[in-house]
């Protein structure tokens, strides 16, 4: 992405493409729609960006807070609690509806799925091994643990299970009550 615009401008242009997305939903969104809400031009968002599923994945990536890596409490337990009180309730039931609403975009929208994967999901994926490597190395899990593979299924089940069986977002109370209960657990933890 070209250096051009400053972190405040660019951090207003996510804000917009996010607040969009809620409004209108992926398919609706369209780069003419961002550059009248951004008073910003086509063209430019384009050079930035190169296309809208670009842009809305750099936008949500930069919405998250810190990356998984940065966690290292010294145990498991804690990283997991960490992770889960990085976003408060209503931060996090507005990003949980946001994605529920691109799952369902991105099944037919290949360069959605490519662009979220790439920006979105496989640093998540990359931070997670390195604290569940970490937690090996600590002996906390053991390394052949068959629930290791499963862990991003887990939280990944926890958010969606947790709309579909209780018609509730998930929430902060929620994800720690399924961690002690459900993946630490199964991690022998």
């Amino acid at each position: 992405m070209a250096g051009r615009l400053t972190p405040e401008r660019e951090t207003e242009l996510y804000a917009a493409v996010l607040d969009l997305l809620r409004e209108v939903g992926y398919d609706a969104l369209t780069m003419d729609a961002v550059a009248a809400r951004t008073k910003s031009s086509k063209a430019t968002l384009y050079r930035q960006w190169g296309s809208k599923p670009e842009l809305v994945a750099r936008a949500l990536r930069h919405n998250k807070p810190g990356g998984i890596d940065e966690i290292d409490t010294g145990s498991l337990r804690s990283d997991f609690h960490a992770m889960t009180s990085r976003e408060d309730d209503c931060e996090m039931e507005k990003n949980s509806a946001l994605m529920r609403g691109l799952m369902r975009a991105v099944h037919d929208n290949p360069d959605l799925h490519q662009a979220l994967r790439e920006l979105l999901i496989e640093p998540e994926m990359t931070g997670l091994d390195r604290m569940l490597r970490r937690a090996v190395e600590r002996g906390e899990v053991s390394a052949d643990n068959p629930a290791l593979h499963f862990v991003p299924h887990m939280l990944v089940g926890a958010f969606v299970a947790r709309q579909l069986i209780d018609d509730r977002p998930a929430d902060r109370a929620f994800l720690a009550r399924y961690l002690d209960a459900v993946v630490l657990p199964a991690l022998g933890v």
